[in-house]
């Protein structure tokens, strides 16, 4: 039997197998985060000797799934798109219900429970937070789900009277939905999604917290989000 050859088969094969590995599939769900990171800090997170994080990174650099950058004697990678980071988050949201295991320790169930509160998908936010904020975008009119995310022209008047610039002019979706690997339901991407995390951080309405990809919603935030989006203090607790 002759064989039929799908030219992009190879290619899916390819970025399969960068993938297939769990040291690299740490690195890629960490860079989530949408923070670039050493060479060295990576090889800390996943517990593997900087060598062997130097060829994983090698490897996932070549393949196009990470973007290198270099300050000084300093290697920095980050993920090198938005789509990149959809794909990541996408696959972890059809693994995670089976992978999920009870915690070792109480701060391995203190980190789990905070990323599950809140925490930055690559640029935005997600999580029972990002939930939140996506319902109650989507009560007020300013977020249709119904055909799609897609914001209203009345969302997008609210995105300019919050002072939370949109950059209209970039080949991304001004809004997607994003399925969220804990909460089991889509929340707000895109370039609205980005926009809202981004502002949220530089205005403190959110913080980091540790070094994972956590937030926390501060005072000012429950300030901010109560006045601008009518959700109570509790919700975002």
């Amino acid at each position: 039997m002759t064989r039929r050859n799908d030219p992009v088969a190879p290619g899916l094969a390819a970025l399969a197998g960068m993938i297939a590995d769990e040291t690299r599939a740490v690195f890629l769900l960490a860079l989530l985060d949408g923070r670039a990171w050493t060479a060295g800090e990576l090889a800390r997170h996943a517990g593997v000797a900087p060598s062997t994080a130097s060829e994983h990174l090698g490897r996932l650099v070549a393949g196009g799934l990470l973007a290198e950058e270099r300050q000084g004697r300093h290697r920095y990678v980050r993920l090198a798109d938005s789509r990149v980071a959809q794909l990541v988050e996408d696959l972890a949201a059809q693994v995670a219900p089976g992978a999920a295991e009870r915690p070792r320790s109480l701060r391995e169930a203190g980190t789990g429970s905070a990323m599950a509160r809140g925490r930055t998908c690559y640029d935005h936010l997600a999580g029972r937070l990002g939930i939140t904020l996506t319902d109650a975008l989507t009560r007020r009119g300013l977020l249709r789900q119904d055909t799609g995310f897609a914001l209203t022209d009345t969302g997008l008047h609210w995105f300019d009277t919050a002072g939370i610039a949109l950059n209209r002019t970039g080949r991304r979706p001004l809004s997607r939905g994003c399925l969220d690997w804990t909460e089991r339901r889509p929340h707000l991407a895109g370039t609205a999604g980005a926009a809202l995390c981004h502002h949220a951080l530089d205005a403190r309405w959110c913080v980091r917290v540790g070094s994972e990809r956590a937030v926390k919603v501060t005072p000012e935030g429950e300030r901010a989000f109560a006045a601008l989006l009518g959700i109570e203090a509790s919700a975002l607790r």
